[in-house]
């Protein structure tokens, strides 16, 4: 049965329910079987009542699914109205308790905000609320993806110490992880470097916490070159320093991200031209 008959079939009941209730208080009701027509109806509400429900619910999904198709027949069209299309369709989403799939266009609309508008203080934001769902629902792994993405933007944007606190956080989240475990020590290096940034001390100091929080990173090519840097901090050596980042990329080539926060600690040795060559 479809939408239409199932609606008239719930309109049905509750007009047959409200004519026994009606009828059930006259003096003629009472006398001839007024409590059973109370019954009646009530049965009556009880079978109507879902059926509108499930009416309303099916009909609130069919507009949170429309919604995500205009979002995406938007992006790259009209990236804002594919944005207030996915917030519309998450609104909904999130009214009916279907985390999961708001958090998921929460994502859509950050990508969106990253390649489309180019305002990263705004991917951060549904990023942020995209992580804060799917942890919510227990998706971790989901979760983590998200927060790593905030962690990549909040670094560029020299918000260090947020930076350090999601890397720190996703790092020992998969530390334990049998199968995630491998990626922890990339999570701690990157946090490191941006310890580094901020002060030579803290770099050293939270390097040796981490590993002693994950001995497997002591044996890290990052690790060593991370000491490596440090070495050639203290000295105020930006040849060694070049160095060490030249040997390393050698053999694990650097993204664009590491290679910006190597140049921004290199900056902080004095009389260093700001290159890596």
């Amino acid at each position: 049965m479809d939408n239409s008959g199932k609606e008239k079939e719930a309109m049905q009941l509750m007009a047959e329910a409200d004519k026994k209730v009606k009828s059930s208080g006259s003096f003629l009701g009472g006398m001839f079987g007024g409590n059973h027509k109370v019954e009646d109806a009530c049965e009556m509400y009880a079978r109507a009542n879902p059926q509108i429900l499930h009416m309303q619910m099916q009909n609130k999904l069919d507009a949170a699914t429309s919604f995500v198709d205009a979002g995406n027949a938007y992006k790259k069209a009209d990236p804002q109205e594919a944005i207030n299309c996915l917030n519309a369709a998450i609104d909904i989403y999130t009214d009916m308790g279907r985390f999961t799939i708001a958090a998921k266009h929460h994502m859509t609309i950050a990508e969106v905000y990253e390649s489309e508008l180019v305002d990263i203080e705004k991917a951060i934001a549904h990023y942020e609320q995209a992580a804060d769902y799917y942890k919510g629902e227990e998706s971790n792994s989901s979760a983590n993806k998200c927060l790593l993405k905030v962690g990549f933007y909040c670094a560029q944007l020299e918000q260090y110490p947020k930076a350090i606190e999601i890397f720190e956080q996703v790092a020992t989240s998969t530390m334990d992880n049998p199968l995630l475990k491998y990626n922890a020590k990339e999570y701690f290096w990157k946090a490191s470097l941006c310890h580094f940034i901020v002060d030579e001390l803290n770099a050293k100091l939270a390097i040796e916490k981490y590993e002693s929080m994950f001995p497997a990173f002591s044996d890290s090519r990052e690790c060593k070159l991370l000491k490596k840097l440090l070495e050639a901090h203290e000295e105020q050596n930006s040849e060694a320093f070049t160095e060490a980042v030249k040997e390393f990329d050698s053999i694990s080539r650097l993204d664009q991200w590491q290679t910006t926060m190597l140049l921004r600690i290199k900056k902080t040795i004095q009389g260093d031209g700001g290159d890596l060559k």
